[in-house]
């Protein structure tokens, strides 16, 4: 951040607030068009050094970044959005605090001075160029279409089994080690499900290589039933392993559930019930779900892109931006050699990769 801001930062009066999700906001008007309004809010970010993560026609989102013992993190997501020249500038927390001790109007006014500050730089003239530029910028009107595309690598069908098979021996060898972890104590809620997620989704990443399977509809199915199965033979395997380790009679399966029920869970000398044990139970399903889904979401999107060269994703997209048919923009790969119809479907998952990309940084 230039020092003309670091300056202006220290003479924000803040105005705190307190809420679930601390929030502030402010408006502005503005006599530049909406184009306009885009082009000069992003240099308005970036000369504040924060994170662009969207923007559109009327509006543009950054998220500002924190280093803090050695890690960084996004502690606030700013917006400004612009219609009829009326600007609504927001900043919104993304930690767990409920008070913001006033960073939220301080990065409201920051993003506000920037942005006056930039448009200053511009005159009538600068402006109606850089209105210029914008609109050859969005229309690709500069793209070359070049004679030849890196030629696509043969066509590998998808096959689910792949995953199916290697995600059925991974949550057993995960309920096997989740189960000895909990019978020796060591066993810490979100923690462990954090830690079951990232294997679940560095398993899948190499399954989804091997297979080319990236149907996420199909996949959201079997990664449902891999956590249940992992947390349900981790049941198994602790009856195994008391059985085992104390020479009891086996009593069965089942008869060892109903003795985990009566017994319920203790936390914190606290005796909780069956209750507790169910809602353990239900939290480890969902925390391991929301991990897992966030993190399988990265995984496909980025393989989607890197299986692409770059320059197929740059001709396809400068055909949709030109307004030609699915059909029309295949005919066209067709003619650069993509004639295979799983290759080019691999390219429009590609540009929808970037898409869901995108939507994974906005999320708050």
């Amino acid at each position: 951040m230039e020092d003309i801001f670091k300056d202006y930062e220290k003479t924000i009066k803040r105005k705190h607030s307190v809420n679930f999700t601390p929030k502030y906001k402010e408006e502005f008007r503005t006599s530049l068009n909406h184009t306009l309004f885009v082009a000069i809010a992003e240099k308005a970010v970036e000369k504040l050094g924060w994170d662009l993560v969207f923007k559109d026609e009327n509006s543009i989102e950054a998220k500002r970044k924190e280093k803090s013992l050695g890690i960084e993190r996004w502690t606030e997501a700013i917006s400004a959005s612009y219609a009829y020249g009326n600007i609504v500038v927001k900043s919104e927390s993304l930690g767990n605090e409920m008070w913001d001790v006033g960073r939220n109007s301080k990065r409201v006014k920051m993003f506000i001075y920037s942005f006056e500050e930039t448009l200053k730089t511009f005159d009538r003239q600068s402006l109606n160029e850089l209105e210029k530029e914008i609109k050859k910028k969005n229309n690709w009107d500069d793209y070359v279409i070049p004679e030849s595309l890196p030629q696509p690598t043969r066509a590998k069908e998808p096959n689910i089994f792949i995953p199916i098979i290697g995600g059925l021996v991974i949550s057993l060898i995960l309920g096997f080690v989740i189960a000895f972890i909990s019978l020796k104590g060591m066993y810490f809620i979100g923690l462990f499900e954090f830690l079951v997620a990232s294997a679940i989704a560095l398993t899948m990443k190499q399954l989804i290589k091997l297979s080319n399977f990236t149907d996420f509809n199909k996949l959201q199915y079997l990664l449902a039933g891999m956590i249940i199965l992992i947390y349900l033979s981790n049941q198994y395997f602790q009856y195994e392993i008391i059985l085992n380790a104390n020479n009891y009679d086996r009593i069965g399966f089942l008869e060892f559930l109903k003795l985990r029920f009566s017994q319920g869970l203790t936390f914190n000398s606290l005796d909780t019930g069956w209750i507790g044990l169910v809602i353990s139970w239900i939290l480890q399903l969902g925390l391991t779900g929301l991990f897992v889904y966030l993190k399988i979401v990265s995984v496909l999107t980025k393989y989607a892109i890197e299986r692409v060269p770059v320059e197929v994703i740059d001709f396809t997209y400068y055909h949709f931006v030109k307004d030609k048919t699915e059909g029309e923009i295949r005919n066209e790969l067709a003619k650069k050699g993509w004639t295979d119809k799983t290759n080019q479907n691999e390219v429009f998952e590609a540009i929808g990769g970037f898409q869901i990309a995108t939507e994974l940084n906005r999320i708050k």
